[in-house]
């Protein structure tokens, strides 16, 4: 059974730094992409990176381009997304999911979710 489990969310101050995690189980990683996704309260769930399962040319939202950096280690079954520079406005709850194959930064295009860890920037 495919299972995406999320984790390093948590409370940083403006300007700071996290590293989200997403391991796979259940399934080979390296024939999907991995999308990261967040929702803040009241809003939709919207696109923030993705990467292919050949680590190839990585997509990312406006919002965080040159902030944000996905990665990939198919021999840990984990993407890595790291987060530089955050901002009060990427506040939200953070889910991995999984495609086959190619990229994309709609939900809808997704069928295979996370539960989601929580990140907080807040002076």
């Amino acid at each position: 059974q495919l299972q995406l489990v999320e984790s390093g969310g948590g409370l940083v101050q403006p300007g700071g730094s996290l590293r989200l995690s997403c391991r796979a189980s259940g399934f080979n990683l390296g024939v999907y992409a991995i999308g990261w996704f967040r929702q803040a309260p009241g809003k939709e769930r919207e696109g923030v990176s993705c990467i292919s399962g050949t680590g190839t040319r990585p997509n990312y939202a406006d919002s965080v381009k040159d902030r944000f950096t996905i990665s990939r280690d198919n021999a840990k079954n984990t993407v890595y997304l790291q987060m530089n520079s955050l901002k009060p406005e990427d506040t939200a709850a953070y889910y991995c999911a999984a495609r086959l194959v190619i990229c994309s930064l709609y939900v809808a295009d997704f069928g295979s979710w996370g539960q989601g860890t929580q990140v907080t920037v807040s002076s």
